[in-house]
């Protein structure tokens, strides 16, 4: 109720400081491209902080209702336009020539800031400003590929979104079927691992007695839920996610429950792509599970592995690849439709599969030195261990798709989190329980003898 009162009082200011600076609050056509551009340089000159937030909600509602042509020509224009100042650049680096003191670097920081960061943080002051930008953001993103300039104001927008998402920011809160509607609408369209087939499907998810659901909000977004956890509450580690899914389960009692299933995360805002929300977040839904549920003895994911089909393609087409003729052999069996739906076939696949799957996780690396796979970096991230390799544990289209039918278990040792967390950050170490290290020493062709 504090948010809402505040965001309505800061419109209230907004509308009546519109009415100073003549801009009015009655819809007008879309202006040229220059005059939003004008009143952009208009918002970082020295003006009040009302008319300011007048200025800033005008410019957000002019260019939401830009063509994608003009917003790619107003966007450019805040890389070209709305830099350093170069002089003042080119003075704290002499002062800091002739005395590299504390006092000259802080200088030469600040100097060295474009003029666009003021812009976007007087962007933000606007009602719902926050927002704005992270939709901003998004559009960046996508036009980035075509537009590489931009790539400057996106290393901008991830400076400040990493301060303003800060995890000190964030509010957990548990989502039930209590909660309001427009809040539940936004969980079916953003779930983006299993697939939330409306209401009834939802429902199925959230309200039953070993089923759990958090979703994490920043105060400027009441409303719009930045990520959101799916929990099954379970008698012990799950394989596959047809059972924790099936409409017609018996839906344990939660107090008979050993373990905690984070089973789906979904991100859901697309311009806050690749900022960190902080490395603990999934510690704190079990701090909150186990104060709910102290019993809970075990807490793991059942997590796709998106990138696992791409990369063994890679493998089973190099000649630089450590698989053996007979494993090509067997995984040539992936190329046929419906391999999974037979036994025989699948069990052949199975320890081929696995072993390669180690090796993806343990071994392949981006330019960088972290695992290729993007849904282990968060894991591991957030100092969970590699626990076990699930074969089939997703048959649907998209899990064969992606990964061959392949899941994997991240185990969430509470007395390990920090120290997993720390040897990841610092070393990118792979935390992984023996038996997925073990993977890696199997002897494929003499079990395929």
């Amino acid at each position: 109720m504090n948010i809402n009162y505040m965001a309505e009082l800061l419109a209230t200011v907004s509308e009546r400081a519109s009415r100073l600076v003549g801009l009015g609050p009655k819809p007008r056509p879309a202006l040229a491209r220059t005059d939003i551009a004008v009143l952009a340089a208009d918002l970082v000159s020295h003006r009040g902080e009302a008319s300011g937030v007048a200025i800033a909600a005008e410019i957000l509602s002019r260019y939401a209702g830009l063509a994608p042509e003009e917003r790619i020509r107003f966007l450019t224009g805040l890389v070209e336009r709305f830099g350093p100042d170069e002089e003042r650049v080119a003075r704290a680096v002499e002062a800091w020539r002739r005395d590299p003191s504390p006092l000259a670097v802080s200088e030469l920081h600040i100097a060295a800031e474009p003029l666009r960061q003021e812009l976007l943080r007087r962007l933000n002051l606007a009602p719902g400003g926050t927002l704005a930008l992270v939709r901003l953001r998004a559009d960046v993103l996508e036009l980035t590929a075509d537009e590489p300039a931009l790539k400057v104001l996106d290393t901008d927008l991830v400076h400040l979104f990493s301060s303003w998402f800060n995890r000190g920011f964030l509010v957990v809160r548990r989502i039930d079927w209590s909660t309001p509607a427009n809040i539940l609408e936004k969980l079916i369209a953003y779930e983006a691992v299993h697939e939330i087939d409306g209401w009834d499907d939802l429902r199925r998810r959230i309200e039953p007695t070993d089923r759990r659901c958090y979703a994490f909000f920043h105060p400027q977004l009441a409303d719009e839920p930045l990520i959101f956890v799916e929990v099954a509450l379970t008698a012990g580690i799950p394989e596959a996610v047809a059972p924790l899914l099936a409409p017609d389960r018996a839906p344990l009692p939660a107090k008979e429950a050993t373990t905690a299933v984070f089973y789906s995360i979904s991100n859901c805002q697309a311009g806050l792509a690749g900022i960190s929300f902080g490395s603990f977040l999934i510690k704190q839904v079990v701090e909150e599970l186990k104060r709910d549920l102290p019993q809970l003895a075990i807490f793991v994911t059942l997590s796709p592995a998106p990138g696992f089909a791409r990369w063994l393609d890679q493998e089973r087409n190099s000649d630089e690849s450590p698989l053996t003729p007979a494993e090509r052999q067997v995984l040539d069996a992936l190329d046929s439709p419906g391999w999974h739906r037979d036994p025989a076939v699948a069990g052949r696949v199975e320890p081929v599969l696995k072993a390669a799957a180690a090796r993806y996780y343990l071994e392949a690396r981006t330019d960088r030195g972290r695992p290729v796979d993007p849904v282990a970096r968060f894991h591991l991230g957030n100092g969970a261990r590699l626990e076990r390799i699930d074969h089939l544990g997703d048959v649907s289209a998209r899990g064969l798709e992606q990964a061959y039918g392949l899941m994997v278990n991240y185990l969430y040792d509470l007395d390990r989190i920090e120290e997993n967390h720390e040897a990841y950050a610092e070393r990118k170490v792979v935390a992984a329980s023996p038996a997925v290290r073990a993977l890696l020493k199997r002897e494929s062709s003499r079990e395929l003898a």
